[in-house]
């Protein structure tokens, strides 16, 4: 079997061009309804997944109070919680420090029929790393095409990848820390390290869009979210998701067993004909 050819996505994706004003919806009633039409699409996809043990990747990265983690929930709601795993990903350990900064993330990856989600990842050589100091140069450098050839191995093993980079204003992200710090509930979201982040917010969107511009392939593309509305992130990030990995993937149900069907009908009384229908009872 070939191996998968790393080409350039020719998008060229640039943050600041990104329309956060678009309306896409009329009301809560209209966002909700869409929301659910999309969870019960994301329900079957797992379940195809699970029965045809396929394995898939969905990679958030984004700005803090971005609404990576509301994104998250929202995708996983409706979901057989045996069938996924949520990874938080923070500073790596001190024995993960003595490995190769890929390392940790192999051992995070899905097992045949799950999926695994990374709120933030193995980019993180590029972006935190990068601007903080942690790599030197030369290690992030080199990075991308470390991880183009990482993602290409798990594509040529059989998994989906999808990549999500969650995109809000200053403005915006000001307006979400000043909610953070005023909320009882919500000020553990808060960290001095992302307010940190922010006074180098032109390094990180320079360091963003080169990840970009080297990792973008057209066999696992980035795709920028426009967050400023929680409600277009939500949906637009499961739109992408559900697309990417139903693409060439029939989500029908399977079929019933027949040793199924017959002891069924001996043993409850229950008949079932056509196309999985169930027509008699007793």
């Amino acid at each position: 079997m070939s191996r998968t050819e790393i080409k350039p996505d020719k998008s060229k994706i640039r943050l600041r061009k990104l329309d956060q004003g678009a309306e896409r919806f009329a009301d809560k009633s209209d966002y909700e309804k869409r929301l659910k039409s999309l969870q019960e699409e994301m329900l079957h996809i797992q379940q195809t997944y699970w029965h045809e043990k396929r394995r898939a990747i969905v990679v958030f990265e984004g700005w803090d109070a971005a609404g990576k983690g509301g994104a998250i929930r929202r995708i996983t709601e409706q979901l057989d919680p045996r069938g996924f795993h949520v990874w938080p990903i923070s500073s790596p350990t001190a024995a993960e420090q003595g490995k190769h900064y890929l390392w940790r993330f192999w051992q995070r990856l899905p097992e045949p029929g799950t999926f695994s989600i990374f709120d933030r990842s193995w980019y993180g050589r590029v972006l935190v790393e990068r601007i903080e100091g942690f790599a030197k140069p030369k290690e992030w450098k080199r990075a991308y095409d470390e991880i183009n050839e990482f993602e290409r191995l798990l594509i040529d093993d059989g998994a989906r990848i999808v990549k999500l980079f969650f995109h809000i204003t200053e403005e915006e992200q000001l307006a979400r820390f000043r909610e953070r710090l005023t909320n009882p509930y919500k000020r553990w979201k808060l960290t001095e390290e992302d307010l940190r982040n922010r006074s180098r917010w032109v390094d990180y969107m320079d360091a963003a869009e080169d990840m970009f511009d080297k990792t973008s392939t057209v066999a696992v593309p980035w795709h920028p979210i426009a967050a400023d509305s929680k409600w277009h992130a939500r949906v637009e990030s499961l739109e992408i998701i559900t697309a990417a990995l139903r693409d060439g993937v029939n989500i029908a149900p399977p079929p019933v067993d027949p040793k199924v069907i017959e002891t069924a009908a001996e043993l409850l009384g229950i008949h079932v004909s056509g196309h999985d229908e169930e027509v008699m009872k007793g």
